[in-house]
């Protein structure tokens, strides 16, 4: 009955751990940077390692092509979402790999949903 206690004692002490470990990882993530584009650079946003637009930048040239038709407009609202799906790719990339460092390559399933990354 006491092996039971102090087996449940140390799951507990893990799972405090794990959770001060994936709290670190966040406060690392959130420092890091990725960069997505789309329309060869045209467009650009910058997001942190957590998923957060940080800044998009418009290429002055294709700001300035534009023509006051809606085609225009529709180009660069597709460029604009494409250039966020690149960078929340490399975002997901990226917590993959500090996931993966962080659980010794071990797959943790569980661990994502305690990180609120769960994709």
């Amino acid at each position: 009955m006491f092996d039971n206690l102090k087996n449940i004692g140390q799951m507990m002490k893990m799972a405090s751990e794990a959770k001060a470990k994936a709290a670190e990882m966040q406060a690392e993530l959130e420092k890091k940077i990725v960069e997505g584009e789309a329309g060869a650079g045209a467009v650009r946003v910058t997001m942190n390692g957590r998923g957060r637009v940080l800044r998009v930048d418009l290429d002055t040239n294709l700001l300035a092509g534009m023509t006051a038709g809606g085609d225009d407009k529709t180009m660069v609202e597709e460029l604009i979402a494409a250039a966020v799906n690149d960078a929340g790719a490399k975002v997901q990339t990226l917590m993959q790999e500090e996931m993966s460092k962080l659980t010794g390559g071990m797959d943790l399933g569980g661990l994502q949903d305690m990180l609120g990354q769960n994709p």
